[in-house]
């Protein structure tokens, strides 16, 4: 911490439920029955959507929080089974939630991710919250592109006390649409995950892989670090946090490791928020707040990138660049 705008840190039990259907690199020996393709997770804000992606791939590649609109851009993550009967590699791309509520250069921006993601993808997954079916997931309803297999996970299971309401719920959802599968899922814990993505194979296209097997992401180790930045604004601020800030990565040095030491990242980020009177929410108490939001998203880029990572994070005003396209396209939105 080196002064009150600049923060830095160097770090030296369910029931199991039936469900009916309502790269250049190459492939495996059993290319014959491999598949592979894009598949679009969609819903409104807050149902799971980024929870669900880091769940099938293994890894955080989403940012999770529980404030909604978290996921501003598609994200994309990759898993490559090799289980026997089951090859296939899914391409996972984690849109935005749907935004209605307000209309700004942003939020349109985003709302264009998720129809374009829903036109360039094999197979869509909507995410709806186990109980609750609203208006809100009707308008994405109504964005699904025809002809295209859609499977609905019904998520948060795990949250629904009496199990036997669930039941009812499925069969009035099972209706809204004709969907290719109806799973319910708790993205949180795990489960019935692999019943998911099996329904998800039977629509993959008979293709090799797209990516080499042990990748996870498309997106450049300077974009993660900007999402996981931008991820402890929202887990550690809350409702205190406005909605106009982001993250902006305006240096990422990577330095040869000595000896058996692996490489060291040297980061410098901007978390840019939309006014002056934002900056000491972020800041803190004797810039504590942003102590921790560097340490804490030091510590996971390290476990990402398997390396050592220096982190200095500051705090900067571009005032109205939520409504400001040039800003926007500068700040890496579409």
């Amino acid at each position: 911490m080196t002064n009150d705008t600049t923060g830095h840190d160097d770090g030296h039990d369910l029931p199991e439920f039936d469900f009916d259907a309502g790269a250049e690199a190459a492939g495996p020996a059993n290319a014959a029955d491999y598949r592979s393709g894009y598949v679009a997770i969609v819903g409104r804000p807050n149902v799971g959507k980024s929870t669900l992606l880091n769940r099938l791939v293994g890894e955080k590649i989403s940012i999770v929080s529980r404030k909604a609109q978290t996921t501003r851009h598609r994200i994309t993550g990759i898993l490559t089974d090799e289980n026997a009967g089951h090859e296939a590699q899914f391409v996972f791309v984690d849109t935005p939630g749907f935004q209605t509520k307000y209309s700004n250069a942003l939020n349109r921006a985003m709302n264009r991710g998720v129809t374009q993601a829903l036109n360039d993808v094999d197979v869509v997954v909507m995410v709806v919250e186990a109980g609750r079916y609203g208006g809100a997931d009707q308008q994405v309803v109504r964005l699904l592109p025809e002809g295209k297999p859609v499977v609905l996970a019904v998520n948060k299971i795990d949250r629904i006390a009496d199990k036997g309401a669930l039941l009812p719920f499925l069969a009035e959802v099972g209706q809204a649409h004709p969907w290719a599968a109806v799973v319910p899922v708790s993205a949180a814990r795990g489960k019935q995950t692999a019943e998911l993505l099996g329904e998800i194979r039977k629509h993959l296209p008979n293709e090799g892989l797209l990516f080499p097997e042990d990748e996870l992401t498309d997106k450049s180790e300077r974009f993660l670090a900007a999402e996981y930045i931008r991820e402890k604004l929202f887990r550690l601020l809350g409702d205190e946090l406005p909605y106009g800030a982001t993250v902006e990565i305006e240096k990422f040095e990577v330095e040869p490791g000595q000896g058996t030491k692996g490489p060291l990242r040297r980061i410098f980020a901007a978390i840019v928020v939309d006014r002056d009177s934002h900056k000491p929410i972020v800041i803190g108490k004797g810039g504590e707040t942003l102590k921790r939001i560097a340490t804490e998203a030091r510590q996971d880029m390290e476990r990402l990138f398997d390396g050592k990572v220096y982190l200095e994070v500051w705090v900067k005003v571009k005032s109205g660049w939520t409504d400001d396209d040039r800003l926007l396209r500068s700040l890496g939105y579409e």
